[in-house]
């Protein structure tokens, strides 16, 4: 039978970090809490023997004492880690940038790690937070139903979850993503838009589901009946382009949707580059929108992508103010919070931006 750290590792998990603690320095080195720690701080009068024995069973059991656990209690570092396994930046650089921005007025920097989802590698990014002395944690991740691969030690750091997975009776902040879903969605709608088709992501992801949600909801609330069911894929252009191509171009339905409601940008500009392929004008005959606002990405859209923005950089913020909150001790609820998104209109969706 595998021993638990054999278990963990063969499910792609690393078991809780355990630290050491003074009192286990103390009982390792046989004395008493209040000379190990002048042993380790070289203050007080004792036997040489006695302070090098203390030192070699800190050594020996990985003790450090700038750890997290010390840094509400004893000090504070006026600083914040943000731990991430997104190392594209996709979606944690601009939660840092709302965190920063939020933090800077209060004199609290940010300090950020970033490594994929290999355990070992966010186990030393994490013994970097402690090094750190870090006053608060936030976790982010590439998506709201998974978490970091490796189990944060229970230190009583103050953690906040941001667009990641988050454990019962913490607190968290991901976006609203059905509300993004059925605010675009009626947007269509409003523009006279009835036959909406929705292409979007893999099944597997909690997103993708709730995005489906707000599709259905703003279409029943409309009295319309969704264009068949989802087309489910990678998050990727060619997915975008392949769903195009199938059902505007030859053996094409009888009945095609004049929108196409996407999951995320790239598919958009896969949709809107294999409509373009066949002839078919976005957005005179087909409408497109999209979902995440990747600004840089949406706009080199030809034409510019109309999309949801997650509001990324909001929810930095509101993870920073609830977390200096929890630092000062003031009651913070356990929850998870789910954030408005907000439609941003461009060409691909056919509205009138000139408001005439």
């Amino acid at each position: 039978m595998l021993e638990d750290d054999d278990r963990a590792k063969a499910q792609g998990k690393m078991p809780p970090v355990v630290r050491a603690t003074i009192r286990d320095v103390a009982a390792r080195a046989g004395v008493s809490v209040t000379t190990a720690s002048r042993a380790l701080n070289d203050t007080g009068r004792m036997a040489r023997e006695t302070r090098l024995r203390v030192q070699e069973a800190a050594q020996d059991l990985g003790y450090r004492r700038n750890s997290m656990a010390r840094g509400l209690v004893q000090q504070r570092s006026f600083t914040l880690g943000l731990l991430t396994n997104d190392t594209y930046g996709r979606f944690t650089l601009p939660v840092a940038a709302g965190l920063s921005a939020a933090m800077v007025d209060r004199g609290v920097s940010v300090f950020l790690c970033a490594g994929e989802d290999d355990p070992e590698r966010m186990r030393l990014n994490l013994e970097a937070m402690e090094e750190k002395c870090v006053d608060g944690l936030v976790v982010a991740g590439k998506r709201i139903d998974r978490g970091l691969p490796i189990d944060l030690p229970h230190t009583g750091i103050p953690v906040i979850y941001v667009n990641a997975a988050c454990p019962e009776g913490q607190v968290g902040f991901v976006p609203d993503d059905c509300g993004g879903a059925k605010a675009a969605t009626s947007h269509l709608v409003g523009l006279g838009r009835r036959k909406i088709a929705h292409v979007a992501g893999p099944e597997d992801f909690a997103a993708t589901g709730l995005r489906e949600a707000g599709w259905k909801r703003a279409l029943a609330e409309h009295g319309l009946a969704p264009w068949g069911e989802m087309i489910s894929g990678p998050w990727s252009e060619a997915h975008g382009y392949e769903v195009a191509q199938r059902l505007f171009g030859t053996g094409r339905t009888q009945d095609p949707p004049d929108a196409v409601f996407c999951g995320n940008d790239q598919i958009a500009r896969g949709i809107i580059d294999g409509l373009t392929a066949l002839g078919i004008s976005v957005p005179d005959d087909v409408a497109v929108v999209g979902f995440d606002n990747w600004e840089i990405f949406a706009q080199a859209t030809r034409p510019p992508l109309t999309t949801v923005d997650m509001g990324l950089l909001e929810l930095g913020r509101r993870a920073g103010f609830t977390l200096l909150d929890m630092i000062d001790g003031k009651p913070v609820e356990a929850a998870v919070t789910r954030m408005p998104c907000e439609l941003v209109v461009r060409e691909s969706c056919g509205a009138d931006l000139n408001g005439k």
